[in-house]
Formats: structure tokens, sequence, C-alpha cells
């Protein structure tokens, strides 16, 4: 039997091992992430989503979960997904503390990377049991991203009571737990931010450039070349590090500028950024010949339109 609001509240230690499950916020993540707990055996009860799209997800990966105001989620599940934006989550938090929608003994996870668990502490005032559980993956909001958890790393922060709890939900996820400080939590999030989105902003400027340049099928092109790339780079770090830049090429460095000058001035300020970044690191690490180097970041000083 499902605990109600006029029940007394469930010890941790005696919850059972399958739980009622509901999403708060049904964007790319909730639907996802309460999919695969219904894999293993949990039991998503109600989801909250307002958009069209959200409406959609919903029904593809959730069927049949009704779609009900966040305070209703709250009064049917045992766990409740928290995975709204992470600008939303402090109000969220404490409208849903003030307003009693919080039950004492209730799981309440966040996905927020940003955040920790103190983010939680309104709720967690109320009896609610706190956990920060970020998975380490870009969503799409479709069914592939269920298959997309199996091996992915979760960051997870919670009070020390509540660590292997938080740890085994992700497991059932197909999950792979990191434990990740409070305070480490900004840091954390950040160096995520700086491989994954930067890399598509990257990726995507790279792909404009070759059909300027003349290439039919770029995505074919960067793709081999991309993939090993990124292989090398989790292998080796800094020792991957090849190209211009990293040989010391001036010559070639000041060309490249040269042509995004003339055929794309807005990549100018990224590649400037990346090869100054890239030099100092080949050079730290032993790549960059020091006597080359000098050249080079000349020619990246007068790149440099400020």
């Amino acid at each position: 039997m499902n605990p109600t609001a006029s029940q007394e509240p469930l010890d941790p230690r005696d919850r059972p091992a399958r739980l009622t499950v509901g999403v708060v916020g049904a964007g790319r993540v909730g639907p996802a992430l309460a999919a695969s707990l219904r894999l293993a055996g949990h039991r998503p009860v109600a989801a909250s989503g307002v958009s069209d799209a959200s409406v959609r997800r919903a029904a593809a990966l959730l069927p049949e979960v009704p779609l009900v105001p966040p305070a209703e989620v709250l009064a049917r599940a045992e766990l409740v997904l928290l995975t709204v934006p992470d600008d939303a989550l402090p109000g969220l938090v404490e409208g849903l503390a003030e307003t009693g929608a919080v039950r004492p003994g209730q799981l309440l996870a966040h996905t927020s990377g940003r955040y920790g668990a103190k983010v939680l502490d309104p709720a967690t005032r109320a009896g609610a049991l706190p956990l920060a559980l970020h998975p380490a993956m870009t969503f799409t909001g479709t069914g592939v991203d269920v298959q997309r958890l199996a091996g992915c790393s979760f960051g997870v922060t919670a009070p020390e009571e509540l660590r292997l709890a938080a740890e085994a939900l992700v497991i059932e996820m197909g999950g792979e737990p990191e434990w990740i400080a409070e305070e480490a939590r900004p840091l954390y999030h950040a160096a995520l931010a700086l491989g994954a989105n930067h890399m598509v902003t990257l990726v995507a400027q790279a792909m404009e450039l070759l059909r300027t340049a003349g290439v039919g099928a770029p995505d074919r092109m960067l793709g081999p070349l991309l993939g090993a790339a990124l292989d090398n780079a989790l292998r080796s770090g800094d020792a991957a590090l090849t190209g211009p830049v990293a040989r010391g090429d001036a010559g070639t460095v000041a060309a490249h500028i040269a042509e995004l000058r003339e055929h794309a001035p807005g990549a100018v300020a990224g590649y400037l950024a990346m090869a100054r970044t890239t030099a100092d690191r080949a050079l730290a690490h032993g790549l960059l010949k020091p006597e080359l180097a000098e050249d080079l970041l000349g020619v990246l000083a007068e790149g440099d339109p400020t």
C-alpha cells in the first residue's frame, strides 16, 4: 500500500524497495528518468507539464501517466523528480514547501548540475529526504535518452545518511554514481558545460566553415576526425594535442585568422581564444617549443581585434 498524507511518515530504512514516482517538469530529462525507473520496477504515477512539447514527451515516454499540477504530483508519489531549469529550482522548492505540498519521509530528487542538496533545504525542513542526482548526459526528449542512461555518470550529492539510497537509485536507472561534494557542484557543472555545450558550438561552427569551403558532407568528414580526437583526449589528455597551434606553426595560424576574417568574422574571437588556451597547455606540457611559442603568441595578439 502506498503511503498517503494521513498516514505516519515512513522511516527511510522501512521504505519499500519499489516506489511510486512523480515528475515535476516534463522537459527532456524527467520523463526519461522516470521511464528508466519504471524499467527497474518502480511505478510512475504522475507528472506535471504545461507546454505542448511537455505533453508530447510525457505521452511518449510515460503513457497512461496523468498530467496534474505539481502539488498533486507530490501528493501521489513517494519519489518526486524535480526536473526544471536550474534558475527555476529554488523558487519551485520554496513554493512547494510553503504550500504544504511536501510530505515527511518523501524522497525529493532534483536533476540540476549546478545545485547540491542544500537548494532543497525548504523541503528538507518540511520532512523531505533531499537528493541531487544530475545525469551527465545531453537529452533529446525521446526514447533514445533511456538507452543512453546505461553507463551514464550521475553527479550525486545528498546527506551522508541518504548516500546509499541516492546511489542505489542511480544504479537502478543504469547509471554510474559519482559523489560530488556540495561545495564542488558549481565547478563540476562548469566543467561539464565547458566540455559538452561548447563542443556543440565548435562542431556546428566547423561544419558551417566546411560548407563554405565547398565540402558537401561536413558531418561525414568531421565524424571520424572528431571521434578520434575525443577518444585520444579522453585517453591521453594534453598529450593528444596536435595541429598547427601545438606545433607552433605561426604562419598557418595567421592564414587561418585571415581566412576567417574574410569568410566568417564571427568565428575569429572563438578561434583566437581556443588557440591561446591550446598554446598555453601545449607549452606547459612540453609539446610546444618555447622558441616557436613567441612567434605564435605574437600572431594571436595581432589577430585580436580588441
